[in-house]
């Protein structure tokens, strides 16, 4: 409602106006939204955490347990984890038995090409693998991989079902074509001799699985780029390591692994 200010005294209108907005104040001290709103917020702070009663005084904000910061022993006495696991891993100079062996600080192993230097088990695996790989038949592979204990690993993690239908799927024709060129050309490529003297003994293609990539000579490299792409390389180079697929033959001549990855 709208008072005209015509006609009428300036404090009798003053007067009505003051005693409207007295009037008014009480309902909206009470106005049931708003006082709604409030506890609602309210329910949703927890509630504060009672000092110790040994404490001098409490810092804002500490009502709230906060982590305790890496390395600091928990209050039950037992060990913390301070493990810093913000840093990214790097390959292990000499880790598992399938993992790039590049070390940059060690000589290089010797690069060998000529397979007559090969023990006889590892050169008849070696050419029953090329064979079975120029056939163009994936399934040539079966009796190489083997079964149980004894069987070619074939991935860095386990694997579901029928280890030659898991070679097909690595490849990109789904035949299984790429894969087995793939390997043929690992094959074809220099070897180094590794852990010799050891349970661990093995001859390894190629040889770029235990040379420092930044060392490749420009003839080396060349032979990479047979493997791999520029992209590939320059990757593996911050990595530390090559980590396309190799292959790991033991010295009794049995197929051990032929894998890819970190």
């Amino acid at each position: 409602m709208r008072f005209s200010m015509s006609g009428r005294p300036r404090g009798l209108a003053l007067s009505i106006l003051i005693a409207a907005s007295c009037l008014a104040l009480p309902l909206c001290l009470t106005s049931t939204p708003s006082y709604a709103l409030s506890e609602i917020q309210r329910e949703d702070v927890p509630s504060p955490v009672t000092p110790p009663a040994n404490s001098d005084s409490v810092a804002p904000g500490a009502a709230v347990p906060m982590p305790e910061p890496p390395g600091t022993k928990p209050a039950d006495g037992q060990p913390a984890d301070d493990t810093d696991k913000s840093e990214p891993e790097t390959p292990p100079a000499n880790g598992g038995i399938t993992s790039p062996r590049a070390d940059p600080d060690a000589p290089p192993p010797a690069v060998v090409y000529d397979l007559n230097t090969l023990p006889e088990p590892v050169k008849r695996m070696h050419g029953l693998l090329i064979e079975a790989c120029r056939t163009g038949d994936i399934e040539k592979l079966r009796p190489l991989i083997g079964k149980g204990d004894s069987m070619t690993q074939l991935s860095l993690g386990d694997i579901d079902g029928d280890p030659v239908t898991f070679l097909k799927s690595l490849s990109g024709d789904g035949d299984g074509q790429e894969i087995l060129a793939i390997l043929e050309e690992v094959l074809s490529a220099g070897y180094v001799h590794v852990d010799t003297g050891t349970p661990q003994e093995l001859y390894v293609w190629p040889y770029f699985f235990a040379l420092p990539l930044d060392k490749l000579d420009a003839r080396q490299r060349v032979e990479l780029f047979k493997l791999v792409t520029a992209s590939d390389y320059d990757d593996m180079k911050q990595f530390g390591a090559y980590i396309f697929y190799r292959v790991g033959i033991t010295p009794t001549g049995q197929w051990l692994f032929f894998v890819a990855g970190d």
